[in-house]
């Protein structure tokens, strides 16, 4: 069962939220975007209240389960936009769905598979995790995916993500941890897709380095560098990004 909110009529636009994080994470977004369009934000199986089975799987798996989700609710020609692990899901829906998407949109996420540096944290971080449980990881993950010159500033958004992120399941944070570092390169997919493609980067980004999306600037129709942000521009550059975002799901 996939837990999620709606808001508004027209043209369907699905919001996928990332690691530790929830459907919750965009309702600032929806709240605007619902004055057009249809707009749908689900839970992941394993975050918010979305359930998951087990601490096992896998970005196919999950693709399925919200192509399902989107047949049982009429979600016909979707624009999809995810968040980080949310735009891993996001590639995996495309590469699943092809051209029953309408348009795709990536926000501080990577066509890239992990490398083997970052394959060895997510390893570490089962451990953590097995070891410490939800709530004494979220804490500690959380904050440096801001800035560092802009997390006292934006402390009390901070604390609301780490609020969001402790509805995570210990099973779904090592289940999607796994499944990342496990993920295949997609590049190739993105490539094939003759819908729009939207690639919104921050230069500040310590989880999706901005190195990294520079190399996936020419495969997408659209590339947005977003400068002194991290990994959280829905927040940090709330409305620079609003608008990008409204821009292309109306062109």
């Amino acid at each position: 069962m996939i837990n999620f909110f709606e808001k508004g009529q027209g043209k369907p636009v699905v919001l996928i939220h990332g690691f530790c994080e929830t459907g919750k994470m965009w309702l600032p977004f929806a709240e605007v975007l619902s004055s057009d369009f249809r707009v749908f934000c689900p839970d992941l199986p394993g975050f918010g209240e979305s359930p998951i089975a087990s601490d096992r799987i896998t970005l196919e798996e999950v693709a399925v389960q919200l192509e399902e989700w989107m047949e049982d609710n009429q979600i016909h020609n979707p624009i999809v936009i995810g968040h980080s692990l949310g735009g891993y899901v996001a590639l995996a829906l495309l590469e699943l769905m092809g051209n029953k998407i309408k348009a795709l949109g990536l926000f501080h996420s990577t066509a890239f598979a992990d490398d083997e540096e970052k394959k060895e944290m997510r390893n570490r971080t089962v451990t953590f995790l097995k070891k410490n449980g939800v709530e004494k990881f979220v804490t500690s993950f959380v904050p440096p995916l801001f800035p560092e010159n802009r997390r006292e500033e934006l402390a009390s958004e901070i604390q609301a993500a780490i609020e969001d992120a402790k509805r995570s399941s210990l099973n779904g944070l090592l289940a999607y941890t796994r499944a990342m570092r496990d993920r295949k390169d997609r590049l190739d997919v993105v490539k094939n897709f003759s819908g729009p493609k939207l690639l919104i980067a921050g230069t500040e980004d310590g989880a999706v380095k901005i190195e990294a999306s520079r190399k996936l600037k020419e495969a997408f129709t659209q590339y947005v560098e977003l400068e002194g942000v991290g990994h959280m521009g829905m927040i940090e550059a709330k409305e620079k990004t609003l608008k990008v975002v409204r821009s292309f799901i109306i062109s």
